[in-house]
């Protein structure tokens, strides 16, 4: 398998840990998304996923993209460890949690829309900031009242083994953090992050640990 990946990118951050959790073995071939101009723009990358976004993962001449649609490919694919086990019902649980970091929380804070917020509508940067931080709190303010009321969580989104949903939340924490969020009023949320970065599946797949980490 080839990931291609930025190592800041929650998405790909999502890709690799559920990578990780399966143990899969793949090359890791970085698409700097700020350099000159962004490589993902660049024809080559472009040719092979045409939204210019990563990740990408090819597998055996298969090109995959969207962060979700690849876990669950990886979850049909090598089903053991599984990322979504349980019942129906509970499958849809942890894909709510997971969809509700990856459709409701990460787009309104992603690169893009940063950039579109420093750059065309001439937000300065404490602007932008507190854009980003006011978006992850409204965020984690439903997502740590959900969490709480199910009563599903354990060390983890659903019970004491990670999942989907756990993929896509530790990335979005970890950015929490870059950006000063308050994560005070969150608990359970901060204890599933602490929890997830004590196993080496979410600790290797983190940004810092990326060969192309700056």
């Amino acid at each position: 398998m080839k990931l291609y990946s930025y190592f800041r990118s929650s998405a790909a951050y999502r890709v690799r840990i559920a990578l990780n959790l399966k143990q899969l073995p793949y090359d890791y071939l970085p698409v700097h998304l700020l350099r000159n101009g962004g490589e993902q723009f660049a024809g080559a990358y472009r040719e092979l996923n045409h939204d210019a976004v990563v990740p990408t993962l090819v597998d055996d001449g298969k090109v995959l993209q969207q962060s979700l649609a690849i876990i669950e490919y990886l979850e049909e694919t090598h089903p053991q460890p599984p990322l979504l086990p349980g019942s129906p019902a509970e499958r849809a649980y942890i894909r709510g949690i997971a969809l509700q970091v990856a459709c409701e929380i990460h787009p309104l804070d992603n690169l893009r829309v940063l950039k579109y917020l420093k750059h065309t509508v001439g937000a300065s940067d404490d602007v932008k900031n507190a854009w980003y931080q006011h978006w992850i709190s409204a965020g984690f303010k439903a997502l740590e009242e959900h969490l709480v009321a199910s009563r599903r969580s354990g060390a983890f989104c659903f019970g004491d083994t990670p999942t989907v949903a756990d993929a896509c939340l530790i990335p979005q924490v970890f950015n929490a953090d870059r950006f000063n969020v308050d994560m005070s009023g969150f608990p359970t949320i901060r204890a599933i992050y602490d929890q997830a970065n004590q196993l080496s599946a979410f600790a290797d797949a983190a940004p810092g640990a990326q060969p192309d980490a700056e």
